[in-house]
């Protein structure tokens, strides 16, 4: 690099070379002024470096979890520590990591479980995208994660959040026959996994679904038995 140019001149004159990512890298990604790290976190074209997410320099973390291409999990757990216990700090991610929630609630939760149990001060983000955010596809929640998340809300836990999580569980009338009596017995065998909430949920729903199918007396009778084990552990 010309001792004549600022770092900035210098990444745009990289900017028409092939190999522009490499150079930049080789020349910034350990550079020692905070400075030009910081740029080159905003200028690298595939975005920033997963290194940079936990630069030493808040800043240039800051930056680098702004850009980064990162998926949720490991852009959080590669933060600066710094940036995450620092609510002044956390308030230049919020955007971003608000967009990462979105994302995060809109899945069957394993990523989202994960993330918070790695750091739980970004649960009021993920409440917020539970009661707010739109559902854009249909990768519906686990009903046990569904549970531990809500068991996680702790004193967040209340009907909006409840409503919320019960949205991104599949419907019932999206169930094949099969599918569904393959869910209640998984629930009603594992029911001590489910929140209270998420049991009365499903009560509710089986019972409707229950009523409305033309089932075999057979079939009935042991629907009705799983339906009356997952009801025994409610009451």
């Amino acid at each position: 690099m010309s001792s004549t140019l600022t770092y900035r001149e210098h990444i745009e004159t990289l900017k028409d070379d092939l190999d522009f990512e490499e150079q930049g890298d080789a020349t910034y990604l350990h550079h020692p002024d905070d400075e030009a790290r910081l740029l080159w976190a905003f200028h690298r074209p595939s975005g920033s470096h997963p290194i940079q997410v936990g630069d030493p320099n808040t800043d240039v973390a800051i930056m680098a979890f702004n850009h980064s291409r990162l998926g949720a999990l490991e852009r959080f757990t590669r933060l600066n520590p710094a940036v995450i216990s620092d609510p002044d700090l956390r308030r230049h991610i919020r955007n971003r990591s608000r967009m990462l929630f979105r994302a995060l609630v809109d899945n069957d939760f394993t990523e989202l479980l994960a993330v918070l149990k790695f750091a739980p001060v970004f649960m009021d983000q993920a409440c917020d995208q539970m009661i707010n955010g739109r559902i854009w596809n249909e990768h519906y929640a686990s009903p046990f994660l569904a549970s531990e998340f809500l068991t996680m809300a702790g004193e967040e836990c209340d009907e909006k959040l409840t409503t919320g999580v019960i949205r991104r569980l599949k419907p019932l009338n999206r169930y094949t026959f099969d599918e569904a009596k393959e869910l209640l017995s998984e629930l009603s065998t594992q029911v001590q996994k489910l929140h209270d909430s998420l049991k009365e949920h499903y009560l509710q729903a089986f019972e409707r679904w229950i009523g409305v199918e033309k089932l075999h007396p057979l079939q009935a009778i042991v629907l009705k038995k799983q339906l009356h084990q997952l009801k025994g552990s409610y009451e």
